[in-house]
């Protein structure tokens, strides 16, 4: 079925009227009209769902509640996000609070008790502008998340443009009692950053593949990680396995790196560090452009990652 909601000028009521059609009625397809909408809060999607406007640049989604919550927040499988921008409220989440804040977060980061995997989630030519904010992230995927695409996604603004990272069950990062969910399956091209903090980050994934990035503008351009527990509770020996980044063009203004690659991490919990042992990832044809404003930095910093294989990597410093 094909919901076509009329929205005026309340953001409470908009808001009321997106959520109550949401959660009621049967999952189906969810057309916004064209406009800036304001919300009195952030949505969330269920699974089944497509929510599309008519285009990025005619339908936009403005959260204005300053309660953190992602404008989408897609709780469900078979979901289908696309033709929009969103404006997430302004916030400060925090350094463990990467699911929110966000204009799109699909999955969660910490769980109170073992979530349902979330798969077949599919956006498409959504753009985030957070504006000159740059403490939350643009786009979010975290936890149980599988078979996602994301593809023609523009970040503007924000910490990191997209955010992909392992979730646990546990109350914060330093009760987390396991066991751990890592992203996976996940597929992005397209993907376009500029006056971000950071272009995107990977850690503790596999089976993830990110072709054809443009990241102008930013502090850093990737990174990829091991997360601080995956030695601990995770149950598959997959992750750090089947990784390709590729095609990427950076430029870069910040004090470290535009790309960092790392495998050891420690834990939040006691502090153990432990390495992750990457397998058939490959980070290639990419081309950055900047300089260091810090003491010491460098284009490209390699931490105990020898898995990681680095080819046709070309560096500008002029």
């Amino acid at each position: 079925m094909i919901h076509r909601p009329a929205l005026g000028t309340d953001p409470v009521t908009n808001h009321r009227i997106l959520q109550d059609l949401l959660e009621t009625e049967s999952p189906g397809k969810l057309e916004l009209p064209p406009g800036r909408h304001v919300l009195a809060d952030g949505l969330l999607v269920p699974g089944g769902w497509t929510v599309t406007g008519t285009s990025a640049a005619d339908t936009t989604l403005v959260a204005a509640g300053r309660t953190g919550h992602p404008v989408l927040h897609v709780l469900g499988s078979d979901v289908t996000i696309g033709d929009l921008t969103l404006v997430p409220a302004p916030s400060d989440p925090g350094e463990h609070g990467g699911d929110r804040g966000t204009g799109l977060t699909i999955g969660e980061y910490l769980y109170r008790s073992e979530p349902s995997w979330i798969s077949g989630v599919e956006v498409r030519r959504v753009r985030v502008d957070h504006d000159s904010l740059r403490t939350a992230n643009g786009v979010g995927v975290m936890g149980a998340v599988r078979d996602v695409t994301l593809h023609d996604v523009e970040v503007t603004g924000g910490y990191t443009g997209l955010a992909v990272h392992w979730g646990a069950v546990g109350a914060d990062v330093s009760s987390i009692a396991g066991p751990t969910y890592h992203p996976h399956r996940l597929t992005v091209s397209g993907l376009r950053v500029s006056g971000a903090i950071e272009g995107f980050y990977l850690s503790s994934v596999h089976d993830v593949t990110v072709h054809g990035a443009v990241l102008h503008d930013v502090e850093m351009g990737f990174r990829l990680l091991p997360g601080d527990n995956t030695d601990r509770f995770v149950s598959t020996p997959d992750i750090g396995a089947r990784i390709t980044v590729s095609d990427v063009d950076v430029r870069w203004n910040g004090p470290l790196y535009a790309v960092r690659i790392a495998g050891w991490g420690r834990s939040e919990i006691d502090g153990v560090v432990s390495v992750l042992a990457y397998r058939d990832t490959v980070v290639r044809d990419c081309r950055l452009a900047g300089t260091g404003t810090g003491a010491s930095w460098s284009p490209v910093m390699v931490e105990q990652a020898p898995g990681v294989a680095l080819r046709d990597i070309t560096i500008a410093t002029a």
